[in-house]
């Protein structure tokens, strides 16, 4: 993908100060994304086989390492530093885990590298090693980026009117029943998204990643969904051999625990980047794809956001051109805010906060009382 030069269109009106929960503009933007595009120095969009191998690598090193110490050293330490030893390898090695799924979610993108087949093979190794279908979440991700923010067509955390929430929302909507939704949603969120879509659209039939023949893939896509299925059958057929030599404890410290954190870093992840009180979503009358791309939020995870190569800061430019390495993103961000003024959004509140506030403020969408706008929807949680 190419890129011209500097823009010479006037930026937006930038924010007068840091107002994270201040709505974005839902209107038409002044720019188109063209205009954005000029505004991004032409190296943002150049791929390197080099540099991205260089992140894999480093990545695999550390990964390598903290195994090595983990069965090397921890089966010999006194009692009681193992009950410390292994959480923190837990956390670290789920931390590297989320790395590698990052740089896969990247290939799939094609923002790893100039060459198809390599980010295909790339990308199918490392989601494969996570027990993550590679192909299937390509392209229901593909779906996502096409309708961003859209309420009947978009894949990832659509949100529901207020008419559309189960009998038993109300009793969620206190401090124990959020409670139990986060902790719901870190440990079981990941799979049921894989085997049942939950929080996609509504289809006549069963969503499932793993179904060749879903509603979320189309005819020529099928094969690949097969290769998909039968990489995670052979990580998981390799799983079951380790437990028989190794024990299903050794199996689960090693492996186990850290794909759990794995899977609890997308879910937060992804439900932040696309839930926030500032946000609109569209119905088919209003919606447009730019107006949905930029119905996202960038956050910040302090020290992760290096760990993850960027998803969690740079996901605004993200949506808006998916084929930017994550090592130019934030330069890429930088200087699109100017052009972008106030459709940017950015909350710097910690995550733990956000995810409980975000949990509470946002249970479901309605327009607003006396807005002719009827197909821009904001969050609400008065039940």
């Amino acid at each position: 993908m190419g890129a011209g030069g500097r823009t010479s269109v006037p930026p937006s009106p930038k924010k007068p100060e840091f107002y994270p929960l201040k709505r974005v503009p839902c209107s038409k933007p002044p720019f188109t994304l063209s205009q954005i595009k000029k505004a991004i120095p032409p190296h943002c969009f150049k791929r390197s086989v080099l540099r991205s191998f260089s992140y894999l690598i480093y990545d695999l090193v550390l990964a390598s390492l903290f195994y090595y110490v983990a069965t090397n050293y921890f089966p010999s330490l006194p009692q009681p530093l193992p009950y410390v030893a292994w959480p923190l390898y837990w956390a670290m090695q789920g931390c590297i885990f989320t790395a590698f799924w990052a740089l896969a979610h990247e290939c799939g993108h094609q923002a790893f590298s100039d060459y198809q087949w390599l980010d295909e093979t790339i990308g199918f190794i490392l989601h494969t090693f996570l027990l993550t279908p590679y192909f299937s979440l390509k392209y229901s991700y593909r779906r996502h980026h096409s309708n961003t923010g859209s309420l009947e067509r978009d894949e990832v955390f659509v949100p529901k009117k207020k008419s559309a929430l189960k009998w038993w929302a109300k009793h969620f909507n206190n401090p124990l029943g959020r409670f139990l939704e986060i902790s719901i949603q870190l440990t079981l969120g990941w799979p049921l998204y894989l085997l049942f879509n939950i929080t996609g659209p509504p289809y006549d039939r069963l969503a499932c990643h793993y179904d060749p023949y879903g509603p979320i893939f189309s005819d020529r896509q099928r094969l690949q969904i097969y290769v998909s299925d039968a990489g995670v059958l052979a990580v998981t057929y390799a799983l079951y051999r380790l437990v028989l030599a190794k024990g299903v404890g050794w199996v689960i410290s090693v492996y186990g625990v850290p794909l759990l954190v794995v899977n609890a870093f997308l879910v937060m992840i992804t439900y932040l980047q696309h839930t926030h009180p500032s946000l609109p979503h569209y119905e088919s009358s209003e919606w447009d794809w730019l107006r949905g791309a930029l119905s996202t939020v960038d956050r910040d995870y302090g020290i992760l956001n290096k760990v993850f190569h960027g998803i969690t800061r740079i996901h605004v430019a993200h949506h808006l051109f998916p084929t930017i390495p994550h090592c130019h993103a934030m330069e890429a961000t930088k200087v699109i805010k100017p052009v972008l003024g106030e459709y940017y959004q950015f909350d710097g509140t910690p995550v733990y906060k956000a995810i409980w506030r975000e949990l509470k403020e946002c249970v479901y969408v309605e327009p607003d009382e006396g807005d002719n706008d009827k197909g821009v929807l904001w969050f609400r949680n008065k039940l």
